[in-house]
């Protein structure tokens, strides 16, 4: 089978896509053939090695795992003798994080695996591109313990991480306020915000603190912007916060009356299954820039690794 390969970290050109052995599932395992992955970020930092730790987990000199992609969507193909949740023929999207392999065209996971059926009114590239925005934005907005009537500001909303928090946030009934660049407003509207702010010509934090809740998805914003547009007893997320970041917000929730979140994500089985029901119930829509081919997938770590991308980058199989 084809796959995207890549033996040393570096830049896009590292991706290689060559044949390699098409797995068999074990007896608790399905063989799913992929018909849609996405290029996230987690995946073009795996592929840098940026930060440094990670190649502390992945492997120090070289990738442990030469074959990326932590999300899919696909038809299981065979299921081993043990298999009872799945058949063959069922549509399925998930998460296969932290073993990743999913720039290939075939996965094998087990049937306890983050895999969920696919919704029948979107499509396998819609599929692919709803777990790792959707599980993110679930977990830290769960972790703040979002209630509905709360002011939710999320920066960075037209992001994978960003479009995903907004409609998660309104779902739970929250008052939602998306800050993104001017040609990202219409967009990020769109998707149910009750307020976009431009990022270019206003300052969200002049407006005093008046946020229950402020979702930080991309790394950029000011930390004490952030701080100073929460109430007193407001919650912080940084969702994409490096060492300092984090240092800086374990300060402020010791010092202060408000608590600052951030850490590594748990992805679960339940996980996917709420995006499942949210995007069944058309209350979820995936975001989507560019598709690409598996051959251009050098090509598409190119483009997210500039930063501006709306939503999500979707590859076809």
């Amino acid at each position: 089978m084809n796959a995207a390969v890549y033996t040393a970290y570096g830049s896009p050109e590292v991706l290689q896509v060559k044949k390699i052995t098409k797995p068999n599932p074990k007896d608790n395992e399905v063989l799913v053939k992929i018909r849609a992955t996405a290029v996230t970020s987690g995946d073009c930092r795996l592929r840098k090695a940026d930060p440094f730790a990670v190649r502390f987990v992945f492997g120090l000199f070289k990738p442990g795992k030469p074959v990326l992609g932590g999300v899919l969507s696909g038809e299981i193909e065979a299921v081993g003798k043990n298999v009872q949740k799945f058949k063959a023929g069922d549509q399925v999207f998930g998460s296969s994080y932290p073993h990743f392999g999913a720039y290939a065209e075939y996965i094998c996971m087990p049937e306890t695996g983050k895999l969920a059926i696919k919704p029948e009114n979107i499509s396998h590239e819609e599929a692919a591109a709803l777990p790792f925005g959707g599980m993110t934005a679930l977990y830290f907005l769960r972790k703040a313990n979002i209630q509905p009537g709360q002011k939710v500001l999320i920066y960075g909303a037209s992001g994978a991480v960003g479009t995903a928090a907004v409609q998660i946030a309104k779902y739970f009934g929250a008052e939602v306020t998306g800050v993104c660049s001017t040609a990202n407003m219409e967009m990020v509207q769109s998707l149910g915000a009750d307020k976009v702010i431009d990022y270019t010509k206003t300052d969200f934090s002049k407006e005093g603190g008046q946020y229950d809740v402020v979702f930080e998805t991309v790394n950029k914003a000011p930390f004490s912007s952030c701080v100073a547009a929460l109430r007193e007893n407001g919650t912080l997320i940084l969702g994409s916060a490096v060492l300092s970041g984090m240092l800086r917000g374990l300060w402020t929730s010791m010092t202060s009356s408000k608590k600052v979140i951030s850490g590594v994500v748990t992805e679960t089985v339940e996980a996917v299954d709420f995006l499942q029901k949210m995007a069944k119930e058309g209350k979820l829509k995936a975001a989507i820039d560019k598709k690409f081919t598996l051959e251009q997938i050098a090509g598409a770590h190119e483009y997210v690794d500039k930063g501006h991308k709306k939503g999500n980058v979707v590859v076809c199989l």
